[in-house]
């Protein structure tokens, strides 16, 4: 084994493992923490990295895995519960944007039409990570001011997809704009038909099968399968692998297979997405900047104000009032981690000069480490007395996930569902048996595939937005994983668990389950009260009794966990 390559993976790792935590403690968040890890191990400081160009070539796959759980995640359920939003406010920042700075680019700084074409949308586009983690951070998801920033951001990430076929157009200059490239665009829009068509009707048996007769590590390996060879078949009819990550994506979006995809997944995203930030900052080249750092520090201040500018009047058009205007333009005033993926991807096709990359660089990163002040200001003037209309009101546009998850859908999930039925309660389910889930999806339950011990397959389905979660699964072992892994991961979140015997009913409290039922106990008491009143007339004593029996057995497992009776 080449050590070169161990020791740059070395490196990689101790940067990325520093510099993340320091930049989330300091407040610039995870994105721009990769950055300048990426930054500092790069040419322009230590040169530590010597492979920077075979690593770029490799953080390209986390492009790639970020468009497929775009993909997924784009439910036309949400997008039509925002449409108002989404598609009437997030579209016209994205094009009155887009337009003002691709004519500033065009007609004040000399640049190239096709460059400048593209700078326009890239640089309309705001950073979701970025800012969804400031929002959430604050708690202002559910607000008003931070629903209309979610989507505008949802209409960006819908943008990125046709951007990036943008890239491949443009860059095709031996095109005539009227034929070659309509026929190009023609040729490239019937062979994805046919890739979405036969998908439709194979992927969902091929899936199946895998799941029932594979292991765990052949279904990882069928997910990486599906991204990685729908993007290479779009990269072969001229398209980005990228937009081909995001079909493949659409594939499974509907699919019951598609909460255990997104946790297998997961991993290898996060991994190789951070890769790319750092690839990016390793690419930097900060000597522009320190010649002419008044000219890059105008520019990017001339950009906040730009967007920030044009943002505020279209947030009055729809219906804001006050600080809330404000603040909603002032938090996606940056640009963001789509702009790198669309100027990285047009490098390479050599569609941006090098020097002209670098400066986008330079200002895309300076505007992203000039979010968190940004943010806090318009957090000051969005929770501001007075900042509200009066009338306006904070509606729950977002559609969350079922108040109720049941994990285990055999006899006693199964169960569980059908009362929760009769009182009109949704919930979804998960199970890793094939046949259940067959059935159930065939009666129009909405469950899915997924093994409930990984935490990323209960975050896909929405765990943590859940009101309760309720674990029926037959094995002991199991349940004790998940009841563990849960309350890990979402510390107060309500576990209602299916117990076994007494000792197995304390074990799953003290993991963190909120209630436990014991099956033995329950098949017991029913029993006993059948009995009793077969052969006793006074069916208050013996329901007195029932109760005073059932409290003393739960009263030791909630001593478990110090809880009151």
């Amino acid at each position: 084994m080449d050590l070169a390559y161990l020791t740059d993976v070395l490196v990689l790792l101790a940067a990325a493992v520093i510099a993340v935590p320091l930049a989330r403690l300091s407040g610039l968040g995870t994105v721009p923490g990769f950055l300048l890890a990426g930054v500092v191990i790069g040419p322009s400081v230590f040169g530590l990295i010597d492979n920077s160009s075979e690593i770029a070539h490799l953080a390209e796959f986390g492009v790639v895995l970020l468009l497929f759980v775009i993909g997924i995640e784009l439910k036309p359920s949400r997008l039509w519960a925002m449409r108002r939003m989404v598609f009437g406010l997030g579209a016209l920042q994205v094009l009155i944007t887009g337009a003002a700075i691709t004519a500033l680019a065009y007609c004040v700084f000399g640049i190239d039409i096709r460059a400048a074409i593209l700078i326009g949308p890239a640089m309309a586009l705001s950073s979701t990570a970025f800012v969804l983690q400031l929002l959430q951070d604050q708690k202002m998801l559910g607000s008003s001011y931070g629903q209309s920033s979610v989507a505008i951001l949802l209409f960006q990430d819908l943008a990125v997809v046709p951007l990036l076929a943008l890239v491949t157009l443009l860059s095709a200059t031996d095109m005539s704009v009227e034929k070659d490239l309509g026929l190009a665009l023609i040729e490239a829009l019937v062979i994805l038909a046919l890739i979405i068509i036969g998908g439709r009707y194979l992927l969902q048996p091929i899936l199946q099968r895998v799941a029932r007769y594979g292991s765990s590590e052949v279904f990882t390996a069928s997910a990486m399968l599906l991204v990685l060879g729908v993007a290479a078949l779009m990269a072969h009819i001229g398209l980005s692998m990228a937009m081909g990550a995001f079909v493949a994506g659409l594939l499974v979006a509907d699919s019951e297979f598609r909460h255990q995809i997104m946790a297998e997944i997961q991993p290898f995203r996060g991994l190789l997405l951070g890769l790319f930030f750092m690839s990016m900052g390793m690419s930097l080249q900060l000597s522009q900047l320190f010649v002419q750092p008044l000219l890059f520090m105008a520019l990017v201040a001339g950009l906040l104000f730009l967007k920030a500018a044009l943002l505020w009047p279209l947030t009055l058009l729809f219906g804001h009032r006050g600080g809330i205007a404000k603040a909603i333009a002032l938090l996606l005033a940056q640009s963001g981690e789509f702009a790198l993926v669309l100027f990285a991807v047009a490098f390479q096709v050599e569609l941006l000069e090098q020097v002209l990359f670098q400066q986008l660089l330079v200002i895309v990163i300076l505007s992203m480490l000039a979010t968190p002040p940004l943010a806090a200001l318009a957090y000051r003037l969005a929770t501001a007395r007075g900042s509200k209309a009066e009338g306006e009101t904070i509606e729950p546009t977002v559609i969350l996930s079922a108040m109720v998850v049941i994990v285990g859908f055999g006899r006693v999930g199964r169960r569980v569902g059908q009362i929760l039925e009769s009182r009109g309660l949704e919930y979804v389910a998960v199970d890793c048996d094939t046949a259940i889930l067959k059935q159930a999806r065939a009666a129009g339950r909405s469950v899915f595939y997924g093994d409930a011990r990984q935490p990323d397959v209960l975050k896909s389905l929405g765990v943590g937005e859940a009101g309760l979660v309720v674990v029926t699964v037959d094995d002991l072992k199991a349940t004790e994983q998940i009841v563990t892994s849960l309350h890990r991961t979402f510390p107060k979140l309500e576990i209602l668990a299916r117990g076994h015997n007494l000792e197995h009913c304390k074990h799953l409290q003290r993991e963190g389950a909120w209630l436990v039922v014991s099956e033995n106990l329950e098949a017991s008491i029913a029993l006993a009260d059948a009995a009793m009143n077969r052969l006793l007339s006074g069916q208050a004593e013996n329901a007195a009794a029932i109760e005073r029996f059932r409290d003393t057995y739960y009263s030791q497992v909630r001593a478990e966990k110090n809880i009151e009776p």
